[in-house]
């Protein structure tokens, strides 16, 4: 049974954490080329049995159950959200998200998800930095960086191509939505004045606007790209088309919302 879904609508918070990722974002979640090219896909990963049934289709572009249960694993690695497990329909609902804005990039640039090698290097060595269970553990060798991702039935290969892919994507946000906007300094005094400012007891408790103007540049920056970025989605959702072929997914989407629609 079918399932098709046009137009669904896009949660803000994934613009900038999915997407930026957090899109955003993920080549060992729903891959960098058309899978419906490639042969069946096994999950080298756990070593399991072949997963090559298709679960949804995005515009052609076929999402297997492999790149449903990578994406589950990955979110274990860098929780969305509030930081509890994403359900399997919500990294569908991520997966086909990012499959639309994927074939947009290489529509406008058919290397537009490469990624420099030296990039990707610096950009997983910043990773193992920063992610809180490395502080316990040996992240920076890489037999403590593998040892770590198997407790999460992940390899280093496929991280690596899931942060090259985060990483293009992320690329491409910055070049279509961020570098056009300008804040003025009259935006910036305004939310000091009406946001910032009512939030203290008294009004010199609060910092000094030239200390802390800079984030709420970024702030207001931020917001910005959030607001066009989703409206950006929006249209490419309205115009794309997904299809859900595995019924039980379909089905717990439907649950989870009120009177049962999306």
């Amino acid at each position: 049974m079918r399932s098709e879904r046009k137009g669904r609508s896009c949660a803000p918070g994934w613009a900038m954490s999915a997407l930026l990722l957090m899109v955003a974002a993920c080549a060992g979640a729903s891959g960098q080329e058309d899978l419906s090219k490639q042969p069946p896909v096994r999950d080298a990963d756990l070593g399991a049995k072949e997963l090559d049934r298709v679960i949804a289709v995005v515009n052609n572009q076929v999402i297997l159950a492999s790149d449903l249960a990578m994406e589950m694993r990955i979110g274990r690695l860098l929780p969305i959200g509030d930081g509890q497990e994403a359900s399997a329909e919500q990294s569908l609902d991520r997966l086909t998200t990012r499959a639309l804005i994927e074939q947009q990039v290489l529509q406008e640039d058919p290397h537009g998800l490469e990624v420099i090698p030296k990039e990707l290097e610096d950009g997983l060595t910043e990773l193992r930095q920063n992610l809180p269970a490395c502080k316990h553990r040996d992240c920076k060798s890489a037999a403590g960086w593998r040892d770590y991702l198997a407790t999460l039935e992940l390899t280093p290969e496929g991280v690596a191509a899931y942060w090259a892919n985060r990483m293009a994507m992320l690329r491409f946000i910055e070049r279509r939505f961020r570098a056009g906007i300008r804040i003025s300094p009259q935006e910036i005094q305004k939310y000091y004045r009406e946001t910032l400012v009512p939030r203290y007891a008294r009004a010199d408790e609060a910092p000094p606007l030239e200390r802390i103007a800079p984030r709420i540049e970024e702030i207001l920056l931020q917001q910005q790209v959030n607001s066009l970025m989703n409206d950006w989605l929006k249209s490419l959702q309205d115009q794309g088309q997904v299809e859900i072929l595995d019924l039980s997914l379909s089905r717990a989407g439907a649950a989870s919302k009120p009177g049962g629609g999306r």
